[in-house]
């Protein structure tokens, strides 16, 4: 080492600034970290339950992971979190939407347009959303990472979960291999 201080005097300084910036990226994305997901944060103990990937007419449209605290079964009692990865481009009418009639289609209570429309943004492929539960009249939404609203109303979580994880999902499939049944 005394010889490449002598040769290269700050290479031990970049060496020391690496592993720093290093240590710092890290820490930002394990969980704790500033980075960390906001499943991980808001649900307690969360870890994956299942996945599945939604397809309509044999196109993959999005991939769905839901986690649920110590992976356990879903319970409508406790707080989960569900994570959607796109695998197409979709417009938020599209979402919005679709949102809505399947809402409708359940019977459930729906949020206004305007409400999904702050949530729902346009997705590109690679693009996630994720949901999470805040008790029983509350389901908070993040895109990408970054937090886009919270749907506030009498029985919000089942109204918007039950899309892909209710008793009357457009897919029977895809809602048992989320479920991790």
């Amino acid at each position: 080492m005394a010889f490449l201080q002598k040769i290269r005097p700050s290479l031990p300084r970049r060496i020391s600034d690496t592993c720093a910036a290093a240590l710092v990226c890290f820490v930002m994305l394990t969980p704790g970290g500033s980075a960390a997901s906001p499943i991980t944060q808001m649900v307690t103990d969360a870890q994956l339950r299942g996945s599945a990937t939604f397809r309509f007419l044999g196109v993959p449209i999005y991939d769905a992971k839901l986690f649920t605290p110590k992976g356990a079964a879903l319970r409508w009692d406790e707080d989960f979190g569900l994570q959607l990865t796109y695998r197409k481009t979709l417009k938020q009418k599209v979402l919005v939407n679709s949102t809505l009639q399947e809402i409708a289609r359940q019977g459930n209570p729906a949020p206004t347009q305007s409400q999904l429309e702050q949530c729902f943004q346009a997705v590109a492929k690679g693009d996630s959303y994720i949901a999470i539960s805040e008790g029983p009249n509350k389901v908070g939404f993040w895109r990408n990472g970054q937090r886009t609203c919270t749907l506030t109303y009498p029985d919000a979580k089942r109204a918007f979960m039950s899309i892909f994880l209710g008793s009357d999902t457009r897919s029977a499939s895809f809602t048992q291999q989320l479920k991790g049944q």
